[in-house]
């Protein structure tokens, strides 16, 4: 069996200073380790392999990259060892997260991925950083920059779009520090500008700035799943600590390896999934089943526990490690088969802080040592081994309610918030506060905030609590530097707060914004809708069964299209339906989808739905609004609070429950979070789903009776958004 050339180097989780001319700066992508070797040969094409950090060939999982790495092969004199990360592609060509290559960890073959399509395995490409070997030359005992001038020297010019050289910023990070935390990423890498190249060495050369906690767990378990989800509830997951007295045993190519030591349980997740991955995750959990518990210690579960051996690694995000050493908020990514289970230990930060700076408002270095400053903070943020968590976050909130006092809270970037007035009922009925509303939301960020990421928000204000008259507010006033804000040059151009991070959420409520109001597109298209929506509206004093029968009528109208409906909960009396869309649609085009669906179930149903604006008009029938649709509108997240007596949220639904029968009034700002805990992210699948094909829009339109659906006008050509934050 082949092996590879080299093992990889490997990078600590250190902090390292973002102003330093000894160091550079790259994007730490989130995909798979690669070594790459191409040796060509004479009168045939070049021998291409692809290998894991763990030395497994990869090279039938991408055949794409290979084939482009051959084709680019054909043209060196002498054979190359590359250093690099095979990265998802996203719609607009860029990196996306790990979790988008969950199609291609299993592929066995080229036949499997020309059978699965791009569409559904996703595009990939190959990020080079480092360059190992060139000709016969072993390039890993010259300083870093040396082999990076190599390597653009001899990859810069490879003619493919799937090949392609990390980005890099020498002696200063805070550019890329602040595209990482506006964009998303995982986090940065910082490498010694001398740094020799060490295989399979873990050294502090390089250090991982680590935004998002994310390591490998192994998978130890499952629980039985609650109520409607299917397969399991929750994996079960753990950790080896090497006992302190074992000794280190040699591996390959003289790497040293902690002995084995006890599997401890670390927590459980089971946010993440969507149906399919469940399905695809419990066919490999079942040939493992154990009766047998792989932890030191048998942990206590909610739900029945099934062992299984641990040989199955999963990537997981999660917020901080709690006191008692368990994952706070944890989100399951993928598995991996890049890494060896008996290897995963909890990663512990190393304490290098000599020469890490602060970094002042105007961006220039201060001489006190601190984490990197972002111009979404309004002060320096705590150092990382201080930093808040959002239990603190809680904490501080409950004891400036119970003082009764006005004061400022810190969030876990730093950022100080001022929030006032805590003790004031907002929900008479239910005797709920504004603190309570706070502490609320600040529990489900994690859940909430994907769901209203970079997307303009309206504020319904209620400053003396839902009995009292509220008023709107869409301009952003005097707001504070650590809530972002942007202009956009649609819908009267003026400033607009963006939602997706926790001060820019502490701040809305603190203004007494109940609901969190997103519009269906983000910043960066604001005139492309990510979705759709029918908002179904009853009679005040109509039943919910009712708004329920609606809703599966929707939903068999839905699948005649060929298209998915995520339904919620509206919060109060209603419900709403999501319906995905393709990227780039325009608001008109989601609009008249929304009203055939609608029209169709009217009229088939007349006597239960209509689509008539009059309210006189209605009658008993349930409302089913489709003029959501419209640039500027909004309609309340997911996770969202209301205003309505019983302090609802707006929850998302399975089609199970909603054929099963749910009361609205079930979900509130006091139960929703154990909901999470227990069902996970439902509204993670509509972000994850594929829109409509709204070429089948029209067949369906001719095929059904329903009339009177009035033409809309072309959209006309998007304007560009003037971008800037506070």
């Amino acid at each position: 069996m082949a092996t590879p050339p080299f093992l990889p180097m490997l990078a600590s989780l250190a902090d390292a200073p973002l102003v330093d001319r000894e160091f550079v700066y790259e994007p730490k992508y989130d995909g798979i380790r690669a070594l790459v070797e191409v040796e060509p040969r004479r009168l045939a094409a070049p021998r291409v392999r692809i290998w894991s950090r763990l030395g497994n060939e990869k090279t039938a999982q991408f055949p794409e990259i290979a084939a482009a790495l051959a084709r680019w092969g054909a043209g060196l004199r002498g054979g190359v060892v590359v250093d690099g990360e095979i990265v998802a592609l996203d719609e607009q060509g860029r990196p996306a997260g790990f979790q988008q290559l969950q199609g291609r960890i299993h592929v066995a073959s080229p036949r499997s991925i020309a059978e699965g399509g791009e569409r559904s395995l996703g595009r990939v490409a190959f990020v080079a950083f480092d360059l190992l070997r060139e000709g016969r030359e072993d390039l890993r005992g010259r300083p870093l920059l040396e082999r990076r001038a190599a390597l653009e020297r001899v990859f810069s010019g490879t003619g493919s779009p799937l090949l392609r050289v990390s980005e890099i910023a020498r002696g200063d990070g805070r550019a890329l520090y602040r595209r990482a935390l506006d964009q998303g990423w995982e986090g940065l890498i910082a490498k010694h500008a001398a740094s020799l190249y060490k295989s399979g060495k873990r050294t502090p050369d390089w250090r991982k700035l680590k935004i998002s906690h994310e390591q490998e767990f192994v998978v130890a378990g499952w629980t039985e799943p609650r109520q409607s989800r299917p397969y399991f509830g929750a994996l079960l997951l753990g950790v080896y600590d090497p006992a302190p007295d074992s000794t280190t045993q040699p591996a390959e190519r003289g790497t040293q390896q902690p002995a084995r030591g006890e599997l401890v349980y670390v927590g459980h997740t089971g946010t993440g999934f969507n149906e399919r991955e469940l399905a695809r995750v419990m066919a490999l959990l079942k040939p493992l089943e154990t009766s047998e518990c792989p932890f030191a210690v048998r942990p206590k579960t909610n739900e029945r526990p099934h062992w299984v051996k641990p040989v199955l690694v999963a990537e997981i995000r999660f917020t901080e490690w709690t006191a008692d050493g368990k994952l706070r908020h944890p989100v399951y990514l993928g598995l991996r088969d890049d890494k060896k289970p008996e290897e995963v230990t909890r990663e512990k930060r190393m304490p290098i802080s000599a020469g890490s700076l602060r970094i002042t408002e105007n961006g220039d270095p201060a001489a006190t040592p601190a984490r990197p400053h972002s111009r979404h903070r309004s002060t320096e943020p705590a150092p990382a081994e201080t930093a808040p968590s959002l239990a603190d976050v809680v904490d501080q909130l409950n004891a400036l309610e119970r003082a009764r006092k006005n004061g400022t809270i810190v969030l876990p970037d730093g950022c100080r918030m001022n929030v006032t007035n805590l003790h004031k009922v907002f929900w008479p009925a239910e005797r709920l506060t504004k603190g309570d509303l706070l502490r609320y939301y600040v529990e489900v960020s994690p859940y909430l905030l994907p769901a209203i990421a970079d997307r303009p928000l309206v504020m319904k204000r209620f400053p003396d609590g839902v009995r009292a008259a509220p008023f709107y507010q869409h301009r952003a006033v005097d707001v504070p530097p650590c809530v972002r804000v942007e202009r956009l040059a649609v819908a009267a151009e003026r400033e607009h707060i963006i939602g997706g991070d926790l001060p820019t959420l502490v701040y809305t409520t603190q203004l007494a914004a109940i609901s969190q109001d997103p519009w269906f597109s983000r910043v960066v298209s604001p005139e492309s809708a990510d979705y759709a929506a029918l908002d179904l509206d009853p009679p005040d004093d109509g039943p919910f069964s009712r708004v329920l029968d609606v809703a599966r009528w929707i939903r068999d109208e839905l699948e005649a299209i060929g298209a998915t409906g995520f339904p919620k909960t509206s919060g109060a009396s209603g419900l709403h339906i999501y319906i995905p869309l393709p990227p780039g649609t325009p608001y008109e085009a989601g609009l008249l989808f929304c009203q055939i669906v609608a029209t169709v179930v009217a009229h088939k149903h007349p006597r239960a739905a209509t689509i008539e604006r009059a309210v006189r008009a209605r009658g008993s029938r349930v409302y089913i609004d489709y003029l959501q649709n419209l640039l500027g509108k909004t309609l309340a997240s997911a996770y969202s609070a209301r205003a309505s007596d019983y302090a609802g949220v707006s929850t998302p639904l399975t089609w199970k429950e909603i054929d099963e029968g749910v009361k609205p009034d079930a979900f509130t700002i006091r139960t929703v979070p154990a909901r999470l805990a227990e069902v996970g992210d439902l509204w993670a699948m509509l972000r994850q789903s594929r829109g409509v094909d709204l070429t089948r829009v029209s067949d369906y339109a001719e095929r059904n009776p329903a009339k009177r659906m009035p033409r809309l006008a072309a959209p006309t050509p998007p304007r560009v958004a003037r971008r800037r934050r506070k």
